[in-house]
């Protein structure tokens, strides 16, 4: 339990260092963290003259023991921001990735086929 409750402190700092607010528009960033379920996320929202802003920038779980990064809009990729912070790479899962090509990411376990 020690090792995940480690995972999801990196997890929350590596959103915080994404939740600046976008360079235009009237946006805010809203950081979403749901402990209970192991799921992380960073969202945009707000306005920019007459259009609608909203997306995700990052989408992040904890499954069976390793970080899946669901989603990743940042421009330098925070699996190795991840690994920086000490995560073992193999504990990370490109899941934005087709299962055939994780092995090759130097990400996540060999051989992992899982998908969601």
């Amino acid at each position: 339990m020690e090792k995940i409750d480690r995972y999801r402190d990196y997890i929350r700092e590596v959103i915080g260092r994404h939740s600046s607010p976008p360079a235009y528009g009237d946006a805010e960033m809203q950081q979403i963290f749901d402990a209970e379920h192991d799921h992380y996320q960073l969202v945009h929202t707000g306005w920019h003259e007459t259009e609608r802003l909203y997306g995700f920038v990052l989408h992040l779980d904890i499954r069976d023991g390793r970080i899946w990064i669901q989603y990743d809009g940042t421009e330098t990729g925070i699996a190795d921001e991840l690994a920086e912070l000490g995560i073992p790479k193999e504990d990370i899962v490109l899941a934005y990735q087709p299962p055939y090509k994780r092995p090759y990411t130097g990400f996540g376990p060999e051989g992992i086929k899982q998908t969601i």
